[in-house]
């Protein structure tokens, strides 16, 4: 993720584990206005669907885990999600 950039989600058809491996920034809760720092290490978890902003204050990696899995291909729709793709 590049510095200074906020990114604005809300995976309403899935749940997220996020892992910090580099660099420092903010989670943020808009609906409390609470902030979390991430660093490298920091792991976490969004288990009701929560709207939420990461905001990069030096390039982030992050491992993102989510379930249902996704494949990949996804792009965030209009509502910061991403769509839930069905099985054949």
């Amino acid at each position: 993720m590049p510095v200074s950039e906020t990114l604005h989600m809300h995976y309403k058809n899935h749940l997220e584990a996020v892992y910090c491996i580099e660099g420092r920034g903010l989670l943020m809760d808009p609906q409390t206005g609470e902030t979390h720092r991430i660093v490298p290490g920091v792991v976490y978890a969004l288990d009701q669907n929560d709207k939420h902003s990461v905001n990069a204050e030096e390039t982030l990696r992050l491992v993102c885990i989510f379930n249902p899995p996704v494949t990949g291909t996804e792009v965030h729709d209009a509502t910061g999600a991403f769509p839930l793709v069905e099985e054949d």
